[in-house]
């Protein structure tokens, strides 16, 4: 068997010789006749494991070159089995000699039998013991693998007559020598020691499963299983009303599904269904979230679901501590103070050795004193204590530990693999408050260890729980579940380095990442506590009647239909689908042919399908049409439609031949690739109870009929409709089908009736009413449609109505017709109406704008694309354009249509008709109303020649500004992040390009009527890099010899941003020149002297300055990046205010 160099095994057809374990050569080898002493050397134990038996058994091997190709050895027995060596004299298909160590059973070993075996076998020369070789091997006998060991154990060429190695005698001396083999068999603590995991049921082994990892959801899992088994949880999730919402947008009812299949299920099951409810696709089933983001989500979505139910506060009940934030006085009575509720604690590991450290560390005190101190209402600035203390923990503790952090000096995020202890048992109570209720104690016990193993780019997680009280653990990983060691689930996730193995190695590979490393790749990031005094609680036992019936019920609805479908599947080449069309189902047939496709199912104008044993006779086929429509059995005859050269399908001739079977027929009269359809006729009885069918035999006489369609115009409804079918001589005039028209319609005789043959979809030709039907072609299955004759007013009122007037037209529109959506591009009805592909551009706008009830003229259309179903362009209007160039336009313009949706269009209602909006210009303006922490954005229409002031009447309607305030707008040109120039109202709106941003915002009060020294200077925020500008840039006034912490003051006021987020901002000044350093300003600076300082008084490295008008300008610019505030949390809602520089990804954060 093959010993891979990860130290995994693998099974193989044949074994691999491993390589010799490493010597230390410092120490003495022993003999391999003092078989303790080699014991001790070739077979070290493993320090977790505990032995059940051990044994060593020596075979001579005797006349070796004589044996037979495959040999066994003696029986002996060790750990309560039989065991032998099995043995390959000239390999087993390599050079090499092949031993191996095989279960010694006469027969098949017992059911399920199995032993872990750790075991070496030694080779030596019997005349000389201090010659030989050997090798180790751990391995799980069982039925399926009875053998396991050393294909290449040692060279044949190199055993017999040359000496061994540095010695002065062969291996094999006289054609003889010595096999030992030491076997230990070990305890097995979780019944999956060395398991390959092949055919391996967690559900028969561990009572039991898992679930299915769609791609990069190995997190999800682990979340899951943990809240599964939180069984208080679970039990409260049951309590959520989803009977009257079974709809897979309802995260609640995916969530009961999933546990209760959890509960009942045999097989690993996938959390597709949960997934799609959160709204997610295929793009965030391969991206790894983060735990605790995804938790809050999901916690919020369910205490949605269960307000005003009897599972309301549940989760609350469970999850929810409290803490308090204060700040308390140290020489006055004074405190301020803020409770807050609390789901789970992240606690830092880096610095950190144990949980009690982390505690220690989130609970200190930082003492506010010398220019920090604390500015209180009553007593002025004095000494404080500042920190947070906790009022109260929930039953169920949630500690997240900061595994993931930003290193600033990698400029990247990075995982901490350091040491972490976390004990099974912990006490709390040393960081509650004073006033905290400690009349039950706070003592803690591990249900739950989550655990990523790799690293940022590349790991995977898993979990360890506890699911019943003091219980043993178990390991969760995706779909398969196993037995744990508490020493699995604690210590080896602690991290930090690998503990040695018997041989001294510890580097190990990291599995995701192929990297070898002697620092662990495993560690906890999660951990689930539950409050010991409460754990019967929460780990109460879950009972059938918890759990909704409907749930249960539609499973197994579900199950029962997957049934039946796979049943058909399986039986699928026996049966035969057969589309029957009738009277009635032409009759409400409204479009080409005798009925609809069979796609619908559901629409009464499609041929009712039956799915038929193939070897049903015509005959059997014809009762059960009969009983359907309970008629007799000779009242009913079918017809074979065929497929005919014009793409169309019709009756051909009825059926006589009633002992053929379905399967016959079909492949007779059926083609491949196009469904079998039958057109049932039904005839009523004579007056004397027979039943005479029209003489439809093929011959040359005269009076043969012809069985013709009937489909009725009605002008004044605007419809086509199948009215029935009529049998006419071939001879007969067409003039002659009138008088059977008029009495089917119920018409007076007389009515002048027009004619009209369907020939194929884009042929319909009116008939010669003299002409006879055989001279017309007029064959079995024809359509032939009417109508009553106009008059010439009546068609002009109908043109006039925009009404079809014939069938022609009728067939024309059905022929382009096509259903497109038309979607609000900004807010508005969502409306889907059918429109020919023959329409302009203003016909299309009339029928939109009937339907939306606004001006047709004040419409504009955009496409839409099909990859991200966002606005393509707006579709430009042209003479000659249809419907048909809008929704495929030529392969050949820019695009192609392939590109576009077929199918939709975006819409907008404009405040101007669409011929007077094309000659204006829209720009968008950004309106910051209190410094820059708020914007707005609006849109205004300009004269394509306009200037730059015509967009404030439109800004003040829009943003409800009063005159005052308008008077004193400015507006600034900004591109990447800086402002490029301030716009005077003359200035013309042609310069302003696609690529900049407008910022508009009334002038601050100080710069309105600024200081004779007084200087402007513009700002912008960057991150981690000046050449990284992001945010809205904003214009500042400086002021002579003001020191920047008064400065810091005006900033404050002049951005808006205020508290802790404007404290963690960082400042510097920067010269406008490329590669430039920032200089980084301190409170005692004065910005103005940086600035306005002569150039040869400065550091060349430390700013270069740029004159403009007189003035000279230096960019001053905010940083945000400060140690130890980066987190990672990929699907965050929001954005913790002060991390401007990565968090915020370039925004300001309100």
């Amino acid at each position: 068997m093959l010993v891979d160099e990860y130290g995994q095994y693998e099974k193989q057809d044949v074994a691999i010789i491993s390589p010799d374990d490493s010597l230390d050569e410092q120490e003495p080898t022993p003999r391999a006749d003092d078989f303790d002493a080699m014991r001790e050397h070739v077979l070290p134990k493993f320090p977790d494991l505990e032995t059940e038996a051990e044994t060593e058994h020596t075979w001579h091997i005797e006349n070796w070159r004589s044996l037979p190709r495959k040999e066994h050895g003696p029986t002996f027995e060790c750990g309560g089995s039989p065991w032998r060596v099995l043995f390959f004299p000239y390999g087993n298909n390599v050079e090499y000699a092949s031993f191996y160590l095989e279960q010694g059973f006469e027969d098949k070993p017992p059911e399920k039998w199995y032993a872990c075996v750790q075991f070496a076998l030694v080779l030596w020369n019997p005349e000389d013991p201090t010659i030989y070789a050997h090798h180790t091997a751990s391995h799980r006998f069982n039925i399926e693998e009875g053998d396991w060991g050393f294909t290449r154990f040692v060279e044949l060429r190199k055993i017999f007559n040359a000496p061994w190695e540095d010695r002065e005698r062969p291996m094999v001396e006289n054609d003889s020598c010595n096999l030992t083999a030491y076997v230990r068999v070990v305890k097995d603590p979780t019944g999956v020691l060395w398991h390959n995991f092949i055919n391996y049921d967690s559900k028969a082994e561990t009572g039991m499963i898992g679930l299915k990892n769609q791609g990069a959801t190995c997190y999800l899992n682990s979340l899951l299983q943990s809240l599964y088994f939180t069984n208080a949880f679970r039990k409260a999730v049951y309590q959520i009303p989803t009977d009257e919402e079974q709809e897979r947008a309802n995260s609640a009812w995916t969530l009961q599904r999933l546990f209760y299949q959890l509960q009942t299920s045999d097989q690993a099951l996938s959390t597709q269904e949960l997934t799609a409810s959160f709204g997610w696709d295929s793009r965030h089933i391969f991206e790894q979230q983060d735990v605790q983001e995804l938790s809050r989500v999901l916690m919020e979505k369910l205490e949605e679901r269960m307000k005003g139910t009897m599972a309301e506060n549940a989760l609350t009940k469970l999850f929810v501590g409290k803490m308090k934030t204060y700040i308390s006085c140290i020489n006055v009575p004074y405190e301020s103070s803020r409770v807050e509720d609390f789901w789970d604690i992240q606690l830092n590991v880096r610095g950190n050795k144990t949980l009690d450290d982390s505690f220690k560390d989130y609970v200190q005190v930082e003492t506010m004193d010398g220019d920090n101190k604390y500015q209180t209402d009553t007593y002025g600035y004095q000494e404080a204590r500042k920190g947070v203390i906790f009022e109260s923990f929930p039953q169920v503790l949630n500690l997240q530990l900061k595994r993931f952090e930003y290193d600033i000096n990698r400029d990247a995020m990075m995982k901490v693999n350091d040491r972490y202890e976390f004990p099974e048992e912990f006490d709390a109570s040393p960081y509650l408050s004073e006033d905290a209720d400690k009349s039950e104690p706070w003592i803690y016990q591990l249900h739950g260890v989550l655990v990523h193993s790799g690293d940022l780019n590349a790991g995977h997680y898993y979990a360890f729980l506890r699911p019943v009280k003091d219980g043993h653990f178990f390991k969760f990983d995706d779909d398969r579940v196993t037995r744990a060691t508490t020493k699995e689930a604690l210590e080896e996730n602690f991290g930090g380095e690998y503990s040695p193995t018997p041989n001294g190695n510890t580097l190990k590979v990291n599995p995701y990442t192929r990297t070898s490393s002697t620092k662990r790749s495993m560690s906890a990031y999660m951990l689930v506590y539950i409050r010991k005094s409460r754990v019967d609680n929460v780990l109460c036992e879950v009972k059938d009647e918890d759990i909704p019936h409907h749930i249960g019920q539609r499973l197994a609805d579900e199950r029962a239909e997957f049934q039946r479908r796979r049943k058909e599947r399986e039986e699928a080449h026996l049966y035969l689908n057969v589309g029957v069309v009738s009277e009635e189902i032409f009759q409400a047939h409204q479009g080409f042919d005798l009925s609809a496709n069979e796609s619908d199912p559901e629409n009464p104008a499609a041929p009712k399908m039956y799915r038929t044993l193939r070897a049903t006779k015509i005959s059997e086929f014809l009762q059960k049409l009969a009983e359907e429509r309970k008629v007799d059995v000779d009242q009913v005859r079918l017809w074979v439609m065929v497929n005919r050269q014009n793409k169309t399908t019709r009756p051909d001739q009825p059926l006589t031949e009633l002992s053929l079977t379905v399967e016959e027929v079909w492949s007779k009269w059926g083609s491949k690739g196009n469904p079998f359809r039958l057109w049932l006729e039904v005839i009523n009885k004579s007056e004397d109870g027979t039943v005479v069918w029209p003489d439809v035999q093929i011959n040359q006489n005269s009076h043969v009929p012809v069985l013709l369609f009937l489909k009725h115009f009605d002008t004044e409804a605007q419809t086509l409709l199948g009215v029935g079918h009529i049998y006419a001589r071939k001879h007969s005039k067409v003039m002659d089908l009138i008088p059977n028209i008029c009495e089917m319609m119920k018409w007076p005789a007389g009515t002048h009736v027009e004619l009209f043959e369907e020939i194929k979809y884009s042929m319909i030709e009116p008939m010669k009413p003299k002409a006879t039907l055989q001279q017309s072609e007029i064959q079995d299955g024809d359509i032939v449609c009417f109508q009553q004759s106009l008059t010439e007013q009546e068609t002009t009122a109908f043109a006039v109505q925009e009404k079809m007037t014939n069938p022609r037209e009728f067939y024309d529109w059905m022929l382009n017709r096509t259903f497109v959506r038309f979607v609000p591009k900004l807010e508005g009805e969502d409306i889907t109406i059918p429109l020919s592909k023959k329409m302009t551009y203003e016909e299309i706008c009339d029928e939109v704008g009937k339907h939306l009830k606004c001006d047709p003229t004040h419409l504009r259309f955009w496409t839409i694309s099909n990859s991200t179903n966002k606005p393509r362009g707006p579709v430009k209007r042209s003479a000659n354009q249809t419907l048909s160039h809008i929704l495929y336009p030529s392969s050949y313009s820019y695009g192609s249509y392939a590109n576009q949706r077929s199918d939709a269009l975006f819409y907008e209602i404009l405040e101007l008709p669409l011929i007077e909006y094309e000659t204006k210009k829209l720009l968008r303006v950004i309106w910051l109303s209190e410094g820059i922490t708020k914007e707005d954005t609006y849109e205004a229409l300009v004269a394509k020649n306009g200037t730059i002031g015509e967009i404030l009447p439109t800004l003040k309607r829009k943003a409800n500004l009063d005159d005052e305030t308008i008077d004193k707008v400015r507006i600034f040109e900004v591109h990447g992040g800086k402002v490029y120039k301030e716009l005077p109202g003359s200035f013309n709106v042609s310069g302003v390009t696609e690529y900049v941003t407008l910022y508009a915002e009334a002038t601050p009060e100080e710069e309105q009527k600024p200081g004779e020294n007084d200087r402007p200077i513009f700002a912008y925020h960057f991150e981690k890099e000046p050449n990284k500008p992001h945010g809205v840039p904003f214009k500042f006034l400086m002021k002579p010899n003001e020191p920047f912490k008064e400065t810091k003051e005006r900033l404050s006021k002049r951005t808006g941003i205020k508290g802790k987020p404007f404290e963690k901002i960082k400042f510097a000044a920067i010269q406008r020149a490329a590669f430039s350093k920032p200089i980084y300003l301190n409170d005692d600076d004065i910005l103005f002297d940086i600035v306005q300082g002569p150039e040869d008084l400065l550091d060349k490295n430390s700013a270069v300055f740029v004159w403009r008008s007189g003035f000279c300008y230096l960019d001053l610019c905010i940083t945000g990046v400060e140690d130890g505030e980066l987190s990672r949390r990929p699907i965050a809602n929001e954005i913790k205010p002060g991390l401007f520089a990565l968090q915020a990804k370039g925004d300001i954060t309100k």
